[in-house]
């Protein structure tokens, strides 16, 4: 036993082997258990530091008689977790010893203090007796989802939310009242995992003061909640800041996603850190070339191994901790495709990790959602593994629909396939498969999409030429803020456009935090490093904007009401026996006549479902990209029902749309569609 002279008799430790499951740091009676894998380690050290200060206080060798293969373990006596913390130290059978590393299974990393100071980590026991009460979770059907994408920081940040404590968990949950009111039931954040905010390598044009890591996409540790995003500073804080938060989204009928990074982390390439993985067994937890280097699949210098059978382990270990200890209701995975790659770095057809989180036990009741891309020039739309459980962020619903209400050729077609939950990419899977959006944190917000025909990301230091270089945007006839009445009028026609159809088509739709009350990054669409009012979301919109807020308000509520907009199955245009109409029937000027030609700018569908214990749904939706106006006949709505207007963006009268149970009467056969206007009827009776 080696311990600190400087330690008082009655605070030496007694160490002695460990048990080699579970891995991490775990409380057993009378003291705690330590293990961790170390291949290629002749030796290794628990490293103790005290909890006020770092400083090192011991160094006490793992016993020989605790080592299993490749894992090291040990039992300390009379260790209080509360009052030192801890990391690791390898001597490597090649030569030289190891800086003190982090536990890859630390519940906790101290040392980075508040937002933005310069972190020293150490690992740490985070607390596990949080008082859950009877918090039940959600468990939404997956067709009734509407995901809310949000940033814990952003979105409370900004002086306007007036809230207690900005910019935290606590902050957040200030806003569930307005988040159950919009109507929407998932809430998706950004990354929570522990990441360095000051790893940022580009400064601010405007001050020469270094820019943030603010979207956090840099994971640091696996099972440790971001500690600047508590309120308060203390061990333990933000873990149970962020169980008070998932608790509080529970008992108000929200769920939670998190956004979860495991294809790259801040160790980044060769002249990266040395924090962890890369300490402990490099070619197992990443991708290595010919050389011995990273391979850089995601244009952040390094590329997890996730198909490594240790760090398999590793990342499912990391989402059964999520999902069983903060009780988070699903994860969205941002590079997917990096968790199809074999230990080659090549695709493979049917990847063991993403099976295994699939068919997980204790992930059974977790959304599963994949970006199924990475920066290397996988894109996998479509094709990403499925197993009969994940969904995918469909980019290409994203670019259809910017492309047709920007009346874009033959995109008329390619929007009706997606409106119906795309079953040529998802036939088999059904339409909930497709997460639709028109925007989320990467790209242009809903506002800016209307307002910019460029990118202008001049703040982010690199020369503007960084983010998505074309994001079919455009301005409206003016780029940027202006205060002509056309141009801010056809603004406002467009965004209402994208939310209704959003909230009108198959599969589950994802909103934009703010986008519901015209939030602008003027013009930036990579506020990666914008930890400002650029990148917060700025409330004072809501009062700027509350028609299109009130707007988006009805259209969450319509959806809501109606099972005919969130049906898990393609509707096709077959009628069944003894039915009025098919599930989908194509309109055009005329009923029954669709516009298919390569210059159409015309949409329009019917949506049907008959139903055995209650009275048939139906909606029907008219979408005029073009430049002028266009009427259309309408079509019978199915018999005994008449036609009540929800919404027409293009009528003062109906622009915001009406409550669900309230829409006025239709009173024609006929409707004209201004240019670049939406119509959607409901059917009901007189």
């Amino acid at each position: 036993m080696v311990t600190s002279d400087l330690l008082p008799a009655s605070a030496r430790w007694h160490i002695a082997a460990g048990r080699a499951w579970p891995l991490g740091a775990s409380p057993v009676p009378g003291g705690v258990n330590f293990a961790f894998h170390a291949n290629g380690a002749r030796a290794a050290w628990l490293v103790l530091m005290d909890a006020v200060d770092g400083t090192i206080v011991a160094e006490l060798p793992f016993p020989e008689g605790g080592r299993f293969g490749t894992l090291f373990t040990a039992t300390v006596r009379r260790l209080d977790t509360d009052r030192f913390h801890y990391g690791y130290r390898v001597a490597y059978t090649s030569g030289g010893l190891s800086p003190v590393l982090l536990d890859p299974y630390a519940t906790e990393l101290t040392g980075a203090g508040e937002w933005g100071q310069r972190p020293r980590y150490r690992s740490a026991v985070a607390p596990t007796d949080f008082d859950w009460g009877d918090d039940r979770p959600p468990r939404i059907p997956h067709g009734d989802l509407i995901i809310y994408e949000t940033h814990v920081r952003g979105y409370t940040r900004h002086a306007s939310a007036a809230v207690t404590s900005p910019g935290t968990y606590a902050g957040l949950r200030e806003k569930i009242p307005y988040l159950r009111e919009l109507g929407v039931n998932c809430v998706e954040l950004l990354p929570v995992f522990e990441f360095d905010e000051t790893d940022n390598t580009f400064v601010s044009p405007a001050t020469g003061k270094p820019l943030r890591n603010f979207w956090g996409y840099n994971s640091v540790g696996f099972f440790a909640p971001k500690a600047g995003y508590a309120s308060r500073t203390g061990q333990g804080d933000a873990s149970r800041e962020l169980k008070s938060l998932v608790k509080a989204m529970h008992a108000a009928g929200i769920a939670v996603i998190l956004d979860v990074v495991y294809n790259h982390t801040a160790e980044g390439d060769h002249r990266g850190p040395t924090l962890s993985l890369r300490g402990l067994d490099e070619s197992a937890y990443y991708l290595l070339d010919d050389a011995g280097r990273p391979l850089n699949l995601t244009a952040t210098g390094n590329t997890v191994n996730c198909n490594h059978p240790v760090t398999r382990t590793l990342i499912l270990d990391s989402l059964r901790h999520w999902a069983t200890e903060y009780r988070v209701d699903g994860f969205r995975f941002d590079m997917a495709a990096i968790l199809t790659r074999g230990t080659d770095g090549r695709p493979l057809s049917d990847p063991p990790l993403v099976e295994a989180i699939a068919r997980d036990p204790a992930l059974a009741h977790c959304v599963l959602i994949a970006e199924a891309t990475d920066a290397a020039g996988v894109h996998q739309i479509g094709s990403f593994p499925a197993y009969g459980r994940w969904s995918e962020w469909n980019m290409r619903y994203r670019d259809a629909i910017r492309r047709f209400l920007l009346g874009r050729p033959g995109s008329a077609g390619e929007f009706a396939t997606r409106l119906v939950g795309s079953p040529d990419l998802y036939r088999e899977r059904g339409a909930t498969a497709s997460v639709n959006y028109i925007t989320c944190h990467d790209g242009l917000t809903l506002a800016d999409w209307t307002s910019y025909d460029h990118r202008h990301n001049e703040p982010n230091g690199e020369d503007g030429k960084d983010g998505i270089p074309d994001e079919e945007s455009w301005n409206c006839g003016h780029e940027g803020p202006t205060d002509d009445p056309a141009v801010l009028r056809l603004r406002a026609q467009q965004a209402r456009n994208a939310l209704l159809l959003l909230l009108a088509s198959h599969g589950v739709p994802m909103i934009l935090a703010g986008d519901e009350f015209g939030r602008t990054q003027h013009g930036n669409n990579n506020t990666y490093g914008q930890d400002g009012p650029l990148g917060w979301v700025d409330w004072n919109h809501r009062v700027a904007h509350a028609g299109l807020l009130g707007f988006t308000r009805r259209a969450i509520a319509l959806r809501h009401a109606h099972p005919v907009l969130r049906r898990t199955v393609h509707p096709d245009s077959r009628v069944a026996p003894g039915a009025p109409c098919p599930p989908v029937s194509w309109q055009g000027e005329e009923p029954w006549e669709p516009d298919w030609s390569e210059g159409s700018t015309l949409l329009a569908a019917m949506l049907h479902e008959d139903r055995d214990d209650a009275p048939a749904d139906c909606v029907y939706l008219a979408v005029n990209a073009g430049g002028s106006e266009r009427t259309v006949r309408l079509p019978e709505p199915p018999p005994g029902l008449r036609w009540h207007v929800f919404a027409d963006t293009g009528s003062p009268a109906h622009q915001d749309g009406h409550e669900v149970g309230e829409e006025p009467l239709c009173g024609d056969t006929h409707w004209t569609l201004g240019a670049h206007a939406s119509l959607l009827l409901v059917a009901g009776g007189v």
